[in-house]
């Protein structure tokens, strides 16, 4: 790991526009390249609004993330977002099939200088144990599961540097989690030194898998977990 973050997030604050709740209380993160960080949490604790004011999709109410040191400008997020993607628990798929899916970042202007590679994708999909014709099945008549490894397949291919992952198997059966794992984890381990995930998990046990660093969150209040925290024990206190 490099002592310079790859992302370095300082005082970030997210209040409800509307009511003027605090969702999420002055918090300070520094996201290092080959650190694989997981995040468990109660429901409503803020975990999905943490992950989302990370990943620069909700205005913040203070504080700042800076990319490799550098602060971010508004004209520089969708190319802050090409580094650092947001994966979350229900994937938003385009009507067509996979492939059709697969190809749409590539239209857009941060990925102009970069062009859809069909083997690599089908290489992803059949390391996640689909078929020779997932790309070409149509979004709307794919399982839970399904959708979730095509929406991976649509990040991973662009090589991102960092994953935001907001519980992303948390709706699937335990195969279609295992493929997911599987999946990021050889993202990972291609570049260990260049890349890093933060995981927000309800499951302790995955949690304790894809980590080697833990993280809670409660009230919008993000806190280091003790060592030996992350046992089956926490999980029936939590």
């Amino acid at each position: 790991m490099t002592d310079r973050p790859l992302v370095d997030a300082t005082d970030i604050v997210r209040r409800d526009a509307t009511r003027g709740q605090t969702l999420l209380h002055a918090t300070r993160i520094a996201i290092r390249a080959g650190e694989r960080i997981s995040i468990t949490g109660p429901s409503g604790s803020g975990k999905s609004v943490f992950m989302r004011a990370l990943a620069l999709l909700d205005p913040l109410d203070g504080g700042e993330v800076r990319w490799r040191g550098k602060r971010i400008a508004r004209a520089a997020i969708p190319r802050y977002r090409r580094h650092v993607a947001y994966i979350r628990q229900r994937p938003a798929l385009l009507d067509g099939t996979v492939e059709d899916n697969l190809r749409y970042p590539y239209t857009l202007r941060a990925y102009r200088d970069v062009r859809f590679d069909r083997a690599q994708a089908a290489a992803l999909a059949s390391q996640a144990g689909r078929a020779a014709d997932f790309l070409e099945r149509r979004a709307s008549e794919l399982s839970g599961g399904e959708a979730q490894i095509a929406a991976l397949i649509r990040v991973l291919q662009l090589a991102p540097d960092v994953l935001l992952l907001d519980e992303p198997t948390a709706s699937l059966d335990p195969e279609s989690a295992l493929a997911i794992e599987g999946l990021v984890r050889a993202w990972f381990d291609a570049a260990p030194h260049a890349r890093a995930w933060l995981w927000v998990s309800h499951d302790l046990a995955q949690a304790a898998r894809v980590s080697s660093r833990h993280l809670t969150m409660r009230a919008g209040v993000l806190d280091d977990t003790p060592p030996g925290a992350l046992t089956p024990a926490t999980e029936a206190r939590s």
